[in-house]
């Protein structure tokens, strides 16, 4: 369950991040910074504030219990830090590659596909695993909204903490370290891209 939600979160928000990055990085229109700290606002709310209401709208469409209803709140949480981190990335590429293209007749869509997207893939890295990360620990909505089918893992050790038989140290052990792999397989996977992230920009060319 962590897996396949944890994945297609930080899928959805890098992808969704990076389209409403280029935007904003972009187009000048009225209020963008205005706008774009209100994005950035966002991610100062604390999730009780809002379980109940969420809990309430879940319960009207069905969503409680199910991974969609976790992806897409997960999404929605870190769409605003992927904006933020990818607009940095977006800002440092040249814009005389786009402009040559849509000299040449190509599309703004295609523009971003063939030469935004592949120069922003050290900004798209980095982003997904804050994205990954932050929804691989989160706890508080995966216990509220959830109760057998969608359980992530960090729910399931606060559940094999209140066994009546005491706690099961060699169980919890050994899912601690299966609950930290993941995440250290993808990082190093994506370190290439993560050593670049830290000096992108630095160095004018």
């Amino acid at each position: 369950n962590s897996l396949i939600i944890g994945l297609l979160s930080t899928l959805a928000a890098v992808t969704l991040g990076t389209a409403c990055a280029y935007g904003f990085s972009r187009f000048q229109f009225a209020g963008s910074k205005d706008w774009l700290f209100f994005i950035l606002s966002t991610r100062f709310l604390p999730p009780l504030a809002v379980v109940v209401p969420i809990l309430m709208m879940y319960r009207q469409f069905d969503l409680q219990n199910t991974h969609l209803g976790l992806i897409l709140l997960y999404t929605s949480f870190n769409l605003s830090l992927a904006v933020w981190l990818m607009k940095g990335f977006i800002d440092e590429i040249p814009k005389a590659y786009e402009e040559a293209a849509l000299v040449d007749g190509y599309s703004r869509l295609h523009v971003f596909w063939t030469i935004i997207v592949p120069r922003a893939r050290t900004g798209m890295a980095v982003t997904a695993v804050f994205c990954l990360i932050s929804a691989w620990n989160e706890y508080a909505f995966a216990l509220t909204l959830n109760n057998t089918r969608a359980v992530t893992v960090p729910v399931y050790f606060a559940g094999l903490q209140g066994n009546i038989q005491g706690v099961p140290w060699p169980q919890i052990s050994a899912g601690v370290i299966l609950f930290v792999v993941p995440i250290v397989v993808f990082t190093v996977l994506v370190r290439k891209h993560l050593l670049r992230g830290v000096t992108f920009g630095t160095i004018k060319q």
